[in-house]
């Protein structure tokens, strides 16, 4: 269903969709922070519950450092009920994010970054170029065993002006639930 992915090099595809904090958003609204990170999400996916506290983490940790990280839901919520936007609205009140999270109803975002898992980054730089994507570390399930932090490396790097070395890791979690047509 996804697009293809976008490579690494490649420009960031604008949005524009709503947050569960009332407002609008989209490229431009993050356009004073080095870098950008969007992060394919969603409620029910057991991955994305896993990695909820190191997300809320790493925005806490960078946020200082003109680091945003937002979060897009692109899941169809008819089959999937608790991905709807009301239910975004409690769990981002109940986990406490620190971040946007957006809700991607026509799914035309995650086509556009050929997303296909939850959780899924994408870290852009200051010129909204992807210099990585993929997942967040290298254990979902067991944080105090992860041994790869790849998100927060490719952080680092970029915030001091380095290639990043491990650019691409491959995503894992829940697929995206794309809507059905007939």
């Amino acid at each position: 269903m996804a697009t293809d992915k976008l490579k690494i090099g490649s420009s960031a595809p604008d949005f524009n969709l709503p947050g569960v904090d009332g407002k609008n958003y989209s490229l431009d609204s993050f356009s004073d922070k080095k870098i950008l990170i969007v992060i394919f999400s969603c409620n029910h996916c057991p991955y994305v519950q896993a990695y909820e506290e190191r997300i809320i983490s790493v925005q806490k940790d960078f946020a200082d450092k003109s680091v945003q990280i937002v979060a897009i839901n692109s899941n169809e919520d008819v089959n999937y009920p608790e991905d709807s936007f009301d239910e975004m609205i409690k769990r981002s009140k109940e986990k406490g994010y620190n971040f946007p999270y957006l809700r991607d109803e026509t799914q035309e975002a995650a086509k556009a970054y050929g997303a296909t898992h939850t959780p899924e980054i994408f870290l852009f730089d200051e010129q909204r170029k992807l210099r990585y994507h993929g997942k967040i570390d290298d254990n979902w399930k067991e944080p105090d065993k992860v041994k790869y932090n790849y998100l927060r490396d490719a952080i680092s790097e970029v915030l001091e002006g380095k290639e990043v070395s491990i650019p691409e890791t491959f995503s894992i979690g829940c697929t995206i639930k794309w809507k059905q047509y007939d």
